[in-house]
């Protein structure tokens, strides 16, 4: 069963922004949009770029720089090729000032 790991503080997530952590050995990436978190894997499964590295946040999605895959921060979902592999997403809460991730 997972459970949730603290994997750094609130303010390392700053509003529209996204950062890398690494949870029980897993890069994992952290975006806030709207006051939401979401949590995804740091690494895109087209050519294995970081979308924390670049990637461009629109709403609820994110796009790798190195080709243009869009990716569901929520489900993971491809939106846009070229990737055809989903990420895998994180439950993720907010808990005194501590960002952690369900890993």
């Amino acid at each position: 069963m997972a459970e949730f790991v603290t994997v750094g503080t609130s303010d390392q997530v700053p509003e529209g922004e996204v950062a890398a952590f690494e949870a029980n050995g897993e890069e994992v990436a952290v975006a806030r949009v709207d006051g939401a978190l979401f949590a995804f894997s740091d690494i895109c499964t087209h050519r294995h770029c970081n979308l924390s590295m670049g990637g461009e946040i629109d709403g609820t999605t994110i796009r790798c720089e190195c080709h243009g895959s869009m990716f569901s921060m929520e489900t993971g979902e491809v939106i846009e090729g070229p990737a055809t592999e989903a990420i895998k997403t994180y439950g993720v809460r907010e808990q005194d000032g501590q960002i952690q991730v369900e890993a």
